[in-house]
């Protein structure tokens, strides 16, 4: 994870890149190329809280909404101290291709704090969360961007929003999801991403005949989307063999314990500290020699600099934008197979999707009817982009733009554009 501004701005120019391509394979104009790449509303704010011990700490937070052509914004907020303008609009846009590739009636944004919630005590998070609400309810809510967990905020997170919001214009359940369950939120919802990997990589297999039992696997990323998807890929008969955390890495020939390593990371914060595991450098995990490589952590991980090094066959994006652009194409040129982030990690977004259907009708569904609808969105995307890469032979991002894209536009032409 850098601190120079260079690999947030990738994340943006990434997309730039992909939509351009895009536009050029489907004759679109240059002025329909704009209306895709800009923000319909971009917002920052300056949030100041008392911390405990007295002092004044001004946090920066930000919202993009991207696109409502297609219905109103979605996408996650995250706290983290890198977040800027930049990523936040780069992860807004991706929402959007994303919400139109699993054809899903929902536009996309995303918004961010630039905070360390691990160096916060719980009153500050909860303080600041509510105060970002306070500046930005206008924007927000079950009609126009609908806010969602993300890296370092949660389903108590979302409880705050949904408290804060509600104080405001009444209870409001679908103005947020990823709520706790006491509060609307689905059952479901917490796995969704993770789970969503596996029935992705479950179609892959099945379209290209590679074997299922005994593949390996390494996970870069730990948390509720690396645990989720560690435990959806066992399920399918496959091995991880190497799983790692910002700070920790741990490497098993003969597949990791998956709940052995949850257990003690949420004891001890490491995976390293694990019996029967082989310690392994976290900056070398994305190096292992697998059959699937899943980054799950943050964008930009893979660059230029090591995408030579990259052993896996296929890359399958459980984070967002984790593939800068020219690693990309330097990817492509070795023959590696990356199934993208808007396809490989919409299962958040479709349970998303479903826990506002929820709240708006105020219905409750079961786990059963969440994934098996999870299983039918996310399966048909995937058969989608596929068809259209064999059709046309594309590689699976530039297949998965092409069906978002000409979705998103086709939204715009209706509206009048």
């Amino acid at each position: 994870m850098g601190t120079d501004v260079t690999p947030r701005l990738s994340m943006k120019s990434a997309f730039e890149t992909f939509l351009t391509a895009a536009c050029d394979r489907l004759g679109y104009s240059a002025s329909i190329k704009s209306l895709l790449s800009l923000a319909a509303l971009e917002i920052k704010v300056e949030i100041p809280i008392v911390r405990d011990n007295g002092e004044l700490a001004i946090f920066s937070g930000y919202r993009v909404q991207h696109q409502s052509a297609r219905g109103p914004c979605k996408g996650g907020l995250r706290y983290h101290p890198e977040v800027d303008i930049e990523e936040v609009r780069g992860l807004a846009s991706l929402m959007t291709m994303k919400t139109a590739l699993v054809n899903i009636p929902l536009g996309g944004g995303k918004g961010g704090i630039d905070c360390d919630p691990h160096k916060l005590s719980l009153r500050e998070l909860e303080t600041l969360t509510r105060k970002f609400v306070k500046r930005i309810h206008r924007e927000i809510g079950p009609n126009s961007d609908i806010m969602a967990p993300d890296v370092g905020t949660d389903a108590r997170v979302m409880g705050w929003i949904h408290s804060e919001y509600s104080a405001i214009y009444g209870h409001s359940p679908a103005a947020v999801t990823g709520k706790p369950l006491a509060l609307g939120g689905s059952v479901g919802r917490e796995k969704a991403t993770g789970h969503g990997i596996g029935i992705v990589i479950k179609e892959y297999s099945a379209r290209y005949g590679t074997p299922l039992k005994g593949a390996t696997v390494a996970i870069q990323g730990f948390g509720n989307v690396g645990l989720h998807a560690a435990r959806a890929v066992t399920e399918l008969g496959m091995k991880v063999v190497a799983v790692s955390d910002s700070r920790s890495a741990v490497y098993r020939k003969g597949g990791v314990d998956i709940d052995a390593l949850a257990k003690r990371k949420k004891e001890r914060g490491l995976l390293c500290e694990t019996n029967d595991h082989d310690a392994l450098d976290p900056a070398h995990l994305l190096e292992t020699e697998c059959d699937y490589l899943i980054p799950a952590a943050l964008g930009n991980v893979i660059t230029a600099e090591n995408a030579p090094h990259i052993a896996a066959p296929v890359i399958v994006e459980g984070a967002n934008g984790p593939v800068t652009g020219e690693a990309d194409r330097l990817l492509k040129e070795r023959g590696i197979a990356i199934v993208p982030d808007i396809l490989a990690s919409a299962g958040g977004v479709i349970v998303s999707y479903f826990e506002w259907v929820q709240n708006l009708q105020r219905e409750v569904w079961s786990l059963e009817q969440v994934d098996a609808q999870l299983a039918n969105i996310l399966g048909k995307a995937a058969r989608d982009v596929f068809d259209h890469a064999g059709e046309n032979s594309l590689d699976f991002r530039s297949a998965a733009f092409d069906i978002a894209v000409s979705r998103v536009k086709e939204a715009l032409d209706a509206t009048g554009f």
